[in-house]
């Protein structure tokens, strides 16, 4: 009975000590409010700290100054001259821009009053600002007082700069004044005379590109335009540098009104005389364009 009693004894004595440590362990791992307070102030404290290092971080890279690089002109054509690159890169603002948007358009709009320039589009890269755009090709020089100015084939007037490497033609007896550069010069006679220029332009691409005939070309006088001096006068003519006279007649597309041979006919009379030649110069005194059934005089004709 005492062996029994003991047992049982210590059989209740181990199951106390197992319920007491079931019981310690619950107190233990159960969540007390102060704990879950501390949890979220640790976090917040993170939270907080990631929060400052980024906008710290983004500070400084919006404080770091935008790079710098050089600007260039990118598919210029090759007539374009070292004067009127250097023209454009002033107008631009200068050789060196930051590589950023404002920066793009701010040379965008110092260019916009740049007659030489057409539909332009700026881009920066990480490297350099780049400008492409249309470039204006004079084909006349017009004189007004002591200043030259050009005009392309649209009729808009362009300010001077040294252009060695096109074949420009003067015109002559002009009725209107000079509007400013960038402004399209809205004249009959000025018209007619870039009018021919460019069909003689055209014709030099396609018949004489090794040798263009408008390079012998000296200056086109519009002063008897549509004979407003003497009807009976041609109303255009061209001269070459030694003086040697082309006369073409009346203005482009009015031919049949005056009885004159067609403007294609003139081109090619001109042309093949040019090809057979060699030359427009020191041959004839004259070159007569506008007659019909007229045969121009042969070199020889002079003596």
């Amino acid at each position: 009975m005492s062996r029994k009693k003991k047992t049982t004894d210590k059989t209740k004595r181990i199951s106390f000590k197992l319920g007491t440590s079931k019981r310690k362990k619950q107190r233990t791992y159960r969540p007390s409010l102060t704990g879950i307070l501390k949890v979220l102030v640790i976090v917040c404290v993170f939270a907080a700290a990631g929060v400052s290092l980024y906008f710290a971080e983004r500070y400084v890279k919006s404080a770091k100054p935008a790079e710098t690089g050089p600007l260039e002109l990118v598919n210029i054509p090759e007539w374009v001259s070292s004067e009127l690159k250097a023209k454009i890169c002033d107008a631009a603002g200068g050789k060196t821009f930051r590589l950023d948007e404002e920066a793009a358009e701010m040379v965008a709009e110092n260019l916009a009053s740049v007659a030489w320039l057409d539909n332009i589009k700026i881009q920066t890269t990480h490297k350099q600002v780049l400008i492409e755009a249309r470039w204006r090709k004079p084909l006349a020089m017009v004189k007004s007082g002591s200043q030259n100015f050009y005009v392309d084939d649209e009729l808009v007037v362009l300010d001077f700069v040294p252009i060695p490497n096109l074949p420009i033609v003067r015109i002559e007896g002009l009725s209107e004044r000079v509007p400013s550069p960038g402004e399209v010069w809205q004249s009959d006679d000025l018209d007619a005379a870039v009018t021919i220029l460019a069909k003689l332009d055209q014709m030099d691409k396609s018949v004489t590109p090794d040798k263009p005939l408008l390079y012998e070309i000296d200056r086109i006088d519009v002063s008897n335009f549509n004979g407003r001096k003497n009807g009976r006068l041609p109303h255009i003519v061209l001269y070459t540098k030694d003086g040697t006279e082309i006369i073409w007649g009346a203005e482009f597309g009015t031919w049949q009104r005056y009885l004159e041979t067609t403007d294609e006919e003139k081109l090619a009379k001109l042309y093949a005389y040019y090809k057979e030649y060699g030359s427009l110069s020191g041959g004839v005194k004259y070159i007569n364009l506008r007659d019909p059934q007229n045969n121009i005089p042969q070199p020889v004709d002079k003596y």
